[in-house]
């Protein structure tokens, strides 16, 4: 009993230099992808992020919600098609892509909160995010960039709050638009120059070879990492990823963090230990 008791202890000692470095910092978190969707990951992600905030950590939440918008157009028999990763968006598909956000955003400040901690949802209407039509080689419909954000209002909220930010926006012309959530994170920590992006994910990080654990890469430079893309080491779904990570990195954000949302407290592991369990990309 006694020697549990000092292993937690450890933990915590262990935790005190990261905490005592990173307070009142800015973590930018994206958080998406089916990992999003089961109840038990979902919960210990956002225990992690309520922790962070009462550890004077100032955290972001972005979030995506691809699986559960596929599964409702599928249920509606209304087909999907993807180019680049990017989902082609027609009127019918974008009110069910908002939909979808919307509830999920309101889940997630629900469950946030229920750890008291104070959580503000902000959606297409609350006008957080400055959008615009995406340029591309092929029509997207109504997919969208962003090029600015509410930087004042942000920084306001994060004083005694977590902002929960849904990925769309509404443009100059009054278009509504839906924007890859991993392009909203890594602007946002850029226009902040947040401490930390964490991308969490659902495989362990970045690797050698994908089909290998122990190939895992704890730190990688951001020159090294596009070396690795041009190489094909980094396989396509982890592309979009990575580029966010890099382009963060290069932005100003201190380091960017790949992490598998899957183990049970993944953010605080990673953040508050010495080794480390995903992939951090640094300059």
């Amino acid at each position: 009993m006694v020697e549990e008791a000092i292993k937690k202890a450890d933990v915590l000692i262990e935790a005190l230099p990261y905490i005592k470095k990173f307070h009142k910092k800015i973590f930018v978190i994206k958080y998406g992808g089916s990992i999003l969707g089961e109840e038990r990951i979902r919960k210990s992600v956002l225990e992690d992020i309520a922790f962070l905030r009462y550890t004077g950590i100032r955290p972001i939440l972005v979030h995506g919600g691809g699986p559960n918008i596929t599964e409702r157009l599928k249920k509606l028999n209304i087909s999907t098609e993807f180019v680049d990763g990017m989902r082609v968006t027609n009127e019918d598909t974008l009110k069910i892509v908002e939909e979808e956000l919307n509830k999920l955003n309101d889940l997630i400040v629900e469950e946030i909160s229920s750890h008291g901690v104070s959580a503000r949802g902000f959606k297409k209407e609350d006008g957080i995010l400055k959008v615009e039509k995406k340029r591309a080689d092929i029509d997207l419909g109504f997919v969208g960039e962003i090029f600015d954000f509410d930087k004042k209002r942000i920084e306001e909220i994060l004083k005694d709050t977590i902002p929960v930010i849904s990925p769309m926006g509404i443009s100059k012309e009054l278009v509504t638009f839906n924007v890859n959530a991993d392009e909203v994170a890594d602007f946002i920590a850029s226009g902040l120059k947040a401490e930390k992006l964490v991308l969490l994910t659902n495989v362990l990080g970045v690797m050698r070879d994908f089909q290998n654990e122990d190939s895992l890469i704890s730190t990688i430079t951001a020159i090294e990492a596009e070396e690795l893309i041009k190489e094909k080491v980094i396989d396509e779904g982890m592309i979009p990823k990575v580029n966010a990570a890099i382009k963060a990195i290069y932005g100003g954000v201190g380091k960017a963090h790949i992490v598998d949302a899957k183990l049970l407290h993944a953010i605080l592991l990673e953040i508050f230990t010495d080794e480390g369990i995903g992939t951090e990309i640094v300059k």
